[in-house]
C-alpha cells in the first residue's frame, strides 16, 4: 500500500479506534467523557475525507472502511449512550430499548450515502455524525440548567430518539462542507452556519453542541427552501 492510500485509511481506522475507546468509557460508566472521544472521530473522520481527496486516492476500501467505522463511532456509540440515559432516568420502562433504533437507522443511513448519488454535494437526511454529538452532548450537559430537565425526562428522551431516527433516513436535502469551490458565491449558507458555530462554541463551548446540531437542522431546510439547487 503506498502513502497515497496509507494516509487517509490510517485516518479512518484512527475514527474506528476512538469509537471503540468510546464504548468503553460507556461500559465503565463515564458517559461525560464520551465526547471527547467522539470529537476526536469527528476531527479524523473529517480529515481522512479531505485527505482522500487531496492526494486523489479515493477506494473502495476506503468507502467501506469510513461507513463501518462510522457505524461504530456515530452509530453505535450513541445508542449506547442514549440507553444508559434512559436506564438511568427510568430503569423499569421498557421504552429504553427504542434506543436501539438510533444504530439501527445509522446503518441504513450510511447504507443509503454509499448508494445514493445526489449525495456527492450534499446529504439527504440528517448524517451520523451530527447525531451522534447530539445525543452524546446530552450525557456531558446532564447538570446544565434545563438539559438536565431533558437527561432525566425519560419521555423527552424518546422523543428525541424517535425523531432523530426518523430524521436519519428522511429524504430532507442537509448541508454538506464538501466545497468545490472556496469562494463567497454558493457558498453564503456555509459559510454562515460555520461562523454562527464558532461563535457559539466560543462563547458556550459543549452546551452549544446541541443548539448547533438543532441549527444545523433547520438551516438546511431553510436552505433548501430559498435556493433549492444551490
Amino acid at each position: 500500500m503506498n502513502i497515497r492510500n496509507f494516509t487517509p485509511n490510517a485516518l479512518t481506522s484512527l475514527n474506528l479506534a476512538f469509537g471503540c475507546f468510546a464504548i468503553v468509557e460507556i461500559f465503565e460508566g463515564r458517559l461525560e467523557s464520551v465526547i471527547y472521544y467522539t470529537l476526536l472521530s469527528g476531527l479524523v473522520d473529517f480529515f481522512d475525507g479531505f485527505s482522500a481527496r487531496m492526494l486523489k486516492s479515493t477506494s473502495n476500501i476506503g468507502k467501506d472502511l469510513d461507513s463501518l467505522a462510522d457505524m461504530v463511532s456515530f452509530g453505535v456509540v450513541p445508542a449506547l449512550v442514549m440507553y444508559q440515559l434512559l436506564w438511568i432516568s427510568a430503569p423499569d420502562t421498557p421504552w429504553k430499548y427504542a434506543a436501539i433504533l438510533i444504530a439501527v437507522m445509522s446503518g441504513l443511513r450510511l447504507a443509503k450515502f454509499n448508494n445514493d448519488e445526489r449525495q456527492s454535494d450534499r446529504f439527504y437526511g440528517l448524517p451520523t455524525p451530527a447525531n451522534a454529538f447530539l445525543i452524546i452532548s446530552l450525557a456531558h450537559l446532564a447538570t446544565e440548567g434545563i438539559w438536565y430537565e431533558v437527561v432525566n425526562n425519560w419521555m423527552a428522551l424518546l422523543g428525541i430518539t424517535l425523531a432523530t431516527s426518523f430524521l436519519l433516513v428522511a429524504d430532507i436535502p442537509m448541508l454538506a462542507f464538501k466545497f468545490s469551490k472556496y469562494g463567497w458565491k454558493g457558498n453564503e449558507a456555509k459559510y454562515v452556519f460555520l461562523f454562527l458555530s464558532l461563535v457559539m462554541g466560543i462563547f458556550f463551548q459543549l452546551v452549544a453542541v446541541p443548539l448547533i446540531i438543532v441549527m444545523y437542522i433547520v438551516g438546511s431546510v431553510f436552505a433548501h427552501l430559498i435556493a433549492p439547487k444551490a
